[in-house]
């Protein structure tokens, strides 16, 4: 870790995901959720103080970041914050976020992450009277 010239304490080492693997959990999860570590980057991505960003290298490989705001009780924060790739991945496969405009770059290609917008159901029709007549 970096630390600062003024500062007398030592470093606060955040806090990181840690994956839990069980043997009853060993299936995929179920299509309608995300897994643990998948929601915790979906309520990030989610969260519009937060920009996210996928970068996409060269030789293919991505890597998923966001901003982490600096907090002023810990003083930690003010940097860059990577994401699990395989699981924004598993995301943007199931549709849950999507990619912006690229940023182009000779080595390396750059997108906007953002939540994916919600489809909404189709309205019934006739209304709930037409629905009262067809249960009498």
């Amino acid at each position: 870790m970096l630390s600062t010239v003024d500062r007398t304490k030592s470093l606060v080492a955040l806090p990181t995901a840690r994956r839990r693997h069980s043997r009853a959990a060993a299936g995929p999860a179920p299509a309608g959720r995300p897994s643990g570590a998948a929601a915790e980057a979906l309520r990030i991505i989610a969260d519009p103080r937060t920009p996210t960003y996928v970068t996409v290298y060269a030789n293919g490989r991505r890597r998923y970041s966001y901003w982490r705001p600096l907090d002023s009780t810990t003083g930690t924060g003010g940097c860059y914050a990577a994401l699990p790739t395989a699981d924004c991945d598993e995301l943007h496969a199931a549709g849950r976020i999507t990619l912006g405009e690229p940023v182009v770059d000779p080595n390396r290609t750059t997108y906007r992450v953002r939540t994916a917008a919600r489809v909404q159901p189709a309205p019934v029709r006739g209304g709930v009277a037409q629905i009262r007549s067809r249960v009498a």
